[in-house]
Order: structure tokens, then C-alpha cells, then sequence
């Protein structure tokens, strides 16, 4: 599939989407409301699940049961970090499943994840193909301007809704309107030229983000800014005690960032002992070339930590269950992803049974559930007791060295592995800055090295 007919499937899904929510909305409250963030009658979530669904399952097209559960993970993980996130800028959700059964922390619940799912398999195994059929009928030049004409005009509409939820947000900080700031400075002495600029922003604020944040205030009545900032007061309170007093409070950043780099270094350690035991060999497991860190261990443990954090009280075999599921997904979408990006396959499974593609099997699916078990119910509470004795000024400055640490080290490992991919296919850089960085790389991370790093590395088409 060519970026050009991804963009596509991006654009008339979000409007698929959009529809969808629109006419159930509309059929709950007896009125027209417009669902989408953007004032564009387009719901991106669609869009950029259909796209997910589109780059990482079509291993499964014929394979129905797991491109059902395939699409039902991969666009509740959406849409539960679209969930997150929100929350996090305003404290409040904008939609909640509280209400139904089997949901997980009013984000997602398991009958929308089911008709996530169901629309994978449709659109898997037929409605992409009718939809590029139809695409295919636009001469490719129109269809290159239309897409550049509307993937401008929602930039422009996505500017104007942020600026829109950003100043919601100042006024949730500062808890007055700009309309309040201009009547109280009435009664102050202000210059004539500052108090226009007042005036203007006022005017432009009450024009444009005004009717933006009315818009979506309707659209996700649990945004009320009443009870916005009533409930942002309190916790604001609550937060800054905790977190002016303890490192890492709670299931915040700093936590899951330490979390991250204590179980990459541990999930290395784990597989280096587990394959010398079982097949004989001491052999490198890291993911990246400087220190022994394993990445999808790291980033597994942030993810099982951040999506079971509030059900970790609740029975091990509900836990063992979501471990499972999560980590078998997680550890598919890793694969592919390393494969779509680098051109190379870390792992292969092929010859365990109960495989799915060689990208994960059954035995390491169960062995997923029982590190969450293990992780919630043991590990986690001893070491999130000792990250919160760090202190608060050290544990800040030494988490964002290592942040800027790994993030060049991750940098770096990608290029050597693309430079590595390149070598293996006689390929060459083009221009003069690429040649040099191509000549740094083949000094200082030749393919005796990269094969050392990475054991298991296989080149695919």
C-alpha cells in the first residue's frame, strides 16, 4: 500500500467515523451535535486506527479470529491513550464507559472493542479494497491536490481547535475568562494601545474559540468548564502536595520513565539467562547498541504498569488474562513495526507451535500474563516504594539525563541498522551529508558488531 492510498483511507474513514458518531449522538439527544475535535466533519481516531489496521494486520486477512482480536487491541490501545491523554490536559475525561460492563477505566469496554474488532475484519476483507477500487477511479494529479487541499485545510482546523483547548486550559489555570481580565481592568490605569490589544484578544477569543469550545462542550458534556475547574482545584491541591514531597508519585511520568529503564535492564538480563539456560549460548539480547537494555521489555512494563495500574488490586487471574492479551499484541505490533521500518526480523517463532506468523506463539503469550502478575502484584509495589524515597530534585535531574541518554542511543541504533540493511542490499546513500554519516557508521558499527548486538537479526524483503 503506497502513502498515497494510506492518506486516502485516513481521510474517508475519519468521515465514516465522524458520521457514525454523529448519528448516534444525534439519536441520544434529539439534536444535531457535531462529535469530531476538529470543526471539519472528520473523527481522526477512525482514520488513523483504519490506517493501523491496514499496516499491521494484513498477516491476518485470512485468519479471522485473530484479526478480530487484532483489531480489537490495537484501536482500544488507540483510543484508550487518546482517552489518557485528554485526561491529562483537563483532568477529566471527554467520554466514559464507566457504565458498561468489562471496561477499563472508562476508556474502553469490551463491546466497543468487539465492534472495533468486527470493523477490522470488514475492512481487512473487503471494504479497503472497494475503497481504493473508487480512489483508484480519481487521476492520481486530482487526487494529489485534493489531499494536499484537505490535509491543509485540517492543519488549519487543527490549529484552531488547539488554540481553542489551549486557552481552556489558561483559563482553567489562571480561573478567570479573558472578559473578567477586561472588566477588572477597567477599574485599573492601563494604556490605550495595551488596552486595545486586550480588547482584540477578547474579540478574537470570544469569535472564534468561543464558539469552538461551545461546540465541544456539547459534544462531550463531562468538559463543562464549571465543573472543570471545580474538580482541577482540587486536584491541582492534592498533586502538588504529593508531588512537591515525593519523587515519582503515584503512577506519574517520572515513575513510569524510571519503570521503563528498570525493566528494560531487567527483561535483558531475564533473556540472556533464559536462552544461555535453554539453548547453551550467551548471547547479546540488547535492543540498542550502547548498554544492556532491552526496549520491548522496557516499553512493556510502562505499558502494564500505565493500563493495569488500577485494576492491580483486583484478581490474578483477571490480570494473568489482560496480560496476555496485551503483551501477545504488544510483542506482534513490535515485530512488525521493526520489520516495516528497519527491513529486519529480531525474533521468529516459527518453529514453537501455536505460532501466529512467527511473531508471537501461545507458551511466551502465557509467559506475558504471568510477568503482569508478577509485575503488579510483586515487583511493582517494591520498586515503586523505593523510587518514591528518591529525592524529588536528584531523581528529576538524573531521569531527564537518562531520557536524553536513550533517546540518542535508540537514534543511533536505528541508523546503524538502516546503515547495516543498506550493506546487506549493495546500496549506496545519496549526497554528501548522507555519505559521511554512512562512513561514521560503517567505521564505528560494522556488520561484525551489528550481528554481535543483534544474534538473531534476519534481513527481509
Amino acid at each position: 500500500m503506497t502513502g498515497y492510498e494510506l492518506l486516502w483511507l485516513i481521510y474517508l474513514y475519519s468521515f465514516f467515523g465522524w458520521c457514525l458518531e454523529v448519528c448516534l449522538a444525534t439519536f441520544r439527544r434529539k439534536t444535531f451535535v457535531n462529535r469530531g475535535i476538529l470543526n471539519a466533519p472528520f473523527c481522526m481516531l477512525y482514520g488513523f486506527s483504519a490506517a493501523a489496521f491496514a499496516l499491521f494486520l494484513p498477516e491476518l486477512r485470512e485468519r479471522p479470529v485473530f484479526l478480530f482480536l487484532g483489531g480489537a487491541v490495537l484501536a482500544s490501545f488507540l483510543e484508550y491513550w487518546s482517552g489518557r491523554i485528554i485526561e491529562r490536559i483537563f483532568h477529566r475525561k471527554w467520554w466514559d464507559y464507566s457504565s458498561h460492563r468489562f471496561h477499563l477505566d472508562g476508556y474502553v469496554c469490551l463491546t466497543y472493542s468487539a465492534i472495533w474488532g468486527l470493523g477490522a475484519v470488514l475492512m481487512m476483507k473487503g471494504l479497503n479494497s472497494l475503497l481504493l477500487a473508487a480512489v483508484g477511479l480519481i487521476p492520481h494529479t486530482i487526487g494529489v491536490v485534493l489531499l494536499w487541499i484537505l490535509t491543509l485545510a485540517l492543519a488549519a482546523d487543527a490549529l484552531g481547535s488547539a488554540a481553542a483547548l489551549l486557552e481552556l486550559r489558561q483559563e482553567l489555570r489562571r480561573d478567570i475568562t479573558p472578559e473578567e481580565l477586561l472588566e477588572a481592568s477597567s477599574r485599573q490605569t492601563m494604556g490605550p494601545v495595551r488596552r486595545k490589544l486586550l480588547e482584540l484578544s477578547v474579540f478574537l477569543n470570544s469569535r472564534i474559540a468561543r464558539r469552538i469550545q461551545q461546540r465541544m462542550m456539547k459534544a462531550y458534556p463531562n468538559i463543562s468548564l464549571k465543573i472543570l475547574r471545580e474538580e482541577q482545584k482540587r486536584e491541582r491541591a492534592r498533586s502538588r502536595v504529593a508531588e512537591a514531597f515525593v519523587f515519582g508519585y503515584g503512577c506519574s511520568f517520572y515513575k513510569l520513565v524510571s519503570l521503563f529503564f528498570i525493566g528494560a535492564f531487567l527483561g535483558d538480563v531475564v533473556e540472556t539467562i533464559f536462552v544461555y539456560f535453554t539453548a547453551g549460548v550467551l548471547m547479546s539480547r540488547s535492543s540498542v547498541v550502547y548498554g544492556p537494555f532491552s526496549i520491548v521489555w522496557g516499553l512493556g512494563c510502562v505499558m502494564l504498569t500505565a493500563v493495569l495500574y488500577r485494576v492491580r488490586n483486583t484478581a490474578d487471574r483477571h490480570i494473568f488474562l489482560a496480560g496476555t492479551i496485551l503483551g501477545g499484541a504488544y510483542e506482534y505490533f513490535c515485530s512488525v513495526f521493526t520489520e516495516l521500518v528497519f527491513g529486519t526480523v529480531f525474533w521468529d517463532y516459527s518453529k514453537i507451535p501455536f505460532n501466529l506468523g512467527g511473531r508471537i506463539n501461545l507458551l511466551y503469550c502465557f509467559f506475558w500474563g504471568i510477568v503482569a502478575v508478577v509485575w503488579l502484584k510483586g515487583i511493582y509495589p517494591f520498586l515503586s516504594r523505593w523510587i518514591e524515597k528518591i529525592p524529588v530534585r536528584a531523581g528529576k535531574i538524573v531521569t531527564n539525563l537518562l531520557i536524553v541518554f536513550m533517546l540518542y542511543n535508540m537514534l543511533l541504533s536505528g541508523m546503524a541498522l538502516a546503515r547495516y540493511t543498506q550493506r546487506q542490499a549493495g546500496e549506496e546513500p545519496m549526497g554528501i551529508f548522507l555519505q559521511k554519516t554512512a562512513e561514521v557508521l560503517d567505521e564505528h558499527f560494522p556488520d561484525e558488531r551489528i550481528e554481535k548486538i543483534y544474534p538473531n537479526l534476519v534481513i527481509v524483503d
